[in-house]
């Protein structure tokens, strides 16, 4: 996959957006523990931002799945990662499912106002008990009359104090594990949704993430996005484009975190010299720069192989694995040039530091992506065939 000059235009125009409507409100979002989710996305429904690679029909701009990813690369520009985070869980998270397989006037009702900046959009999958293990989710949705009526709870909902809608997976039917639930657009105002309480996170602190549970939620069926039944399958392709997003998502603010320490590091004098210039430190920024670059042509080439109607499950998984170690190896050893001053909340590279232990956590832990890609080489227990 290669960037055209459209795709860097793009790429210019969210940076442009980052830096004036984003960056200027970092710390003031940070200590509030969360950000104006409707006006930021309201401003980037007018630009464009939220429907990328979404049908013209509903008010994006129909564009292939790169632009998508040159979007989320851009916005690595970003000072506050939590925002980031929020904006993926609406484009690249809780709506790819909706666009794909939702009626024509599921979509009117949900996905426009989402593409527009209207609404706010969040995923509830994870539960207390069920996070990287899907199939365990406990919430049901049962049939009554030509409703459904849902019990249960989710945690960790990215933007869930906000949110207009949820993008829900519940078990609908008592079958098999992996072909009883299904998504449903859950209006996040209707009677029985309750917003327990915003967590406190030890970073991504600009995000607000919520507890919810449900105490017989009526919804109608028509709010089911595509076959009953399907919703495991569904979430599980979701996840593949959320595992992607995460992946390019990183890349920029690891090349920033690299020049800052750069910058820093050829200011900051010690036994007479500019740190950099001890060869232990600026092979180490060389090191880490390769790393990113190989990062990002696994993730151009996952991209590509989506694109062209492939599966992208082994690379997405390999891709989101190796994303969420270096982004832990990148900020930790960049914090480290920073000496005392890393150590520090002001410093943005502490910031960075914090923000990035997630990556190994939400969107499938590091463990699960090693299963996946362990499960794609044919070497699981009862894969291997006896010789």
């Amino acid at each position: 996959m290669i960037y055209t000059e459209q795709h860097r235009e793009l790429m210019r125009s969210v940076t442009k957006f980052v830096e004036s409507e984003i960056n200027p409100h970092a710390e003031e979002w940070e200590k509030a523990g969360i950000f104006p989710a409707h006006d930021v996305f309201k401003k980037m429904g007018e630009q464009g931002f939220l429907g990328i690679n979404k049908p013209e029909k509903f008010g994006g701009l129909g564009l292939d799945y790169s632009y998508e990813i040159a979007f989320c690369e851009a916005l690595g520009a970003n000072k506050c990662s939590g925002v980031a985070m929020g904006i993926g869980v609406h484009t690249d998270m809780a709506t790819p499912a909706l666009t794909r397989y939702g009626s024509d006037e599921l979509r009117e009702e949900f996905l426009r106002p989402s593409i527009a900046g209207d609404y706010v959009s969040c995923l509830g999958v994870s539960e207390t008990g069920a996070g990287s293990d899907v199939a365990s989710i406990k919430t049901t949705a049962r049939k009554d009359g030509g409703d459904y009526v849902i019990n249960g709870g989710k945690m960790w909902t990215t933007n869930g104090t906000q949110a207009d809608w949820m993008c829900l997976l519940a078990n609908t039917s008592d079958g098999p594990v992996h072909r009883n639930k299904s998504l449903i657009c859950l209006p996040m105002k209707t009677r029985g949704v309750e917003i327990a309480r915003k967590l406190d996170k030890l970073g991504m602190r600009a995000s607000d993430t919520a507890q919810i549970y449900f105490d017989d939620v009526r919804l109608p069926q028509r709010y089911r996005i595509g076959e009953e039944g399907m919703g495991f399958i569904y979430q599980m392709q979701q996840f593949q484009e959320e595992r992607i997003w995460a992946a390019a998502g990183h890349l920029i603010g690891m090349e920033r975190a690299i020049q800052m320490t750069i910058d820093y590091t050829a200011g900051r004098m010690a036994f007479g010299k500019p740190i950099i210039d001890n060869q232990v430190v600026h092979f180490k920024f060389a090191e880490l720069q390769t790393k990113v670059e190989l990062l990002r042509s696994l993730v151009y080439r996952a991209v590509n192989d989506y694109m062209n109607g492939q599966d992208m499950t082994q690379l997405a998984s390999m891709a989101k694995l190796t994303a969420g170690r270096l982004i832990r190896e990148v900020n930790d050893a960049c914090l480290q040039y920073w000496g005392g001053m890393g150590f520090m909340n002001e410093s943005e590279i502490s910031r960075m530091y914090r923000d990035g232990r997630l990556s190994s956590i939400g969107g499938g832990a590091d463990e699960v992506m090693l299963t996946i890609i362990a499960k794609g080489m044919g070497i699981l227990p009862g894969q291997r065939s006896n010789h």
